[in-house]
């Protein structure tokens, strides 16, 4: 039910966004101005990892993205169980913490 004031925003989802990207790395970097988010694609054997797809964000939207991802893994994990947090060797963490993307 909508809300007083709120507006509906309707979503299209065309047929190759629709299908995906898969990623098994992200790089997240900031600015004081956005946060970027690099989805890689890492793959055995191979000595390139190809950024897949590239998401930027004003920080407030990056704190809702947060917020609803530990939502959404809190409700998964209520309905299938923890997930594990396997520590896969030589894969470099999923966000390195620097600061250095230049809006």
């Amino acid at each position: 039910m909508e809300k007083k004031g709120e507006q509906q925003i309707n979503v299209e989802l065309n047929e190759e966004v629709a299908g995906g990207i898969y990623s098994n790395l992200a790089i997240i970097t900031h600015s004081n101005a956005e946060f970027v988010f690099d989805f890689v694609q890492l793959l055995p054997g191979l000595p390139k990892a190809p950024v897949k797809s590239r998401v930027i964000m004003t920080p407030s939207n990056a704190k809702r993205v947060m917020k609803a991802l530990m939502e959404n893994i809190q409700r998964y994990e209520q309905q299938m169980g923890p997930i594990k947090d396997h520590d896969m060797p030589g894969t470099p963490p999923m966000n390195f913490g620097t600061p250095t993307t230049q809006a």
